[in-house]
């Protein structure tokens, strides 16, 4: 059975210099990887490029085996999620109304909503402590209200791969810790593949199978977040002395 998502031998440029140079990477099902590096390195770019939507410089991503040229928006929209760092309402809209646009990749040209399809994006407001508030405005809501409507609106889609840039961007800490354990669920559950550009390491070690860590010079390292999230590799990531604590299986690192 084919990866739910393959680089091979990828290149990613932001204005002419190499981010990420020569990366292979397969994801497999229910597999969760977390991308890490310094402010400017490349993740936002390098996820992109992973969903599709900027073209590689070299090299070639595969979904589910296919290359994105050889699949029309909806047919990649069918199989994976992304969620970038910047969204913006320009018109008005409902809550209910936008967290059920996830679903139109599964609809005819001319289909409306069924009442399935409302239930799913009522059930994916409820997952991320949205129910009740259906009819509210967009534009009336905080921005971790507004982040996690973009969140349950991923959820809707229901794809086999979540490309997640900075999910945890505008929540506290509740609403932190609730998102990354319902993306750990899907993936455990149902089987989902989770890419997510995160910045805290230690919630990387905790929620991630594997890490990887852009230097955004094109140099990029993976492993097992056990192998690679250490204070010696991580000082060297950010620039900045770490320390590294360990509390039972979990694993946190504070300045020096």
């Amino acid at each position: 059975m084919s990866s739910l998502l393959e680089a091979r031998q990828l290149r990613v440029e932001i204005g002419g210099r190499c981010v990420v140079r020569a990366l292979d990477l397969t994801l497999a099902k229910g597999e969760r990887l977390a991308i890490l590096g310094c402010n400017g390195a490349g993740k936002s770019t390098l996820l992109s490029t992973l969903a599709g939507l900027r073209p590689a410089a070299d090299g070639e991503v595969l979904l589910a085996g296919e290359e994105y040229r050889q699949l029309s928006p909806r047919a990649a929209a069918l199989r994976r999620a992304w969620l970038g760092q910047h969204l913006s309402d320009p018109f008005g809209s409902g809550v209910l109304e936008t967290v059920i646009t996830g679903r139109h990749p599964h609809l005819g040209r001319w289909d409306w909503e069924s009442s399935r399809d409302a239930e799913i994006a009522r059930s994916a407001l409820a997952a991320v402590g949205l129910h009740g508030m259906e009819a509210r405005q967009v534009h009336t809501l905080s921005g971790g209200e507004r982040q996690r409507l973009n969140i349950a609106t991923l959820l809707t889609q229901a794809a086999e791969l979540y490309l997640l840039d900075e999910p945890l961007s505008h929540l506290d800490l509740n609403h932190q810790m609730a998102v990354l354990e319902l993306f750990a669920g899907a993936a455990r559950d149902c089987g989902a593949g989770i890419v997510m550009v995160l910045h805290d390491p230690g919630l990387a070690h905790r929620f991630c199978d594997r890490a990887l860590l852009i230097h955004g010079d094109g140099r990029t390292e993976m492993a097992a977040v056990d192998t690679i999230l250490t204070a010696k590799n991580l000082s060297e990531l950010y620039g900045y002395p770490l320390r590294q604590i360990e509390d039972g299986n979990r694993r946190c690192f504070i300045p020096e």
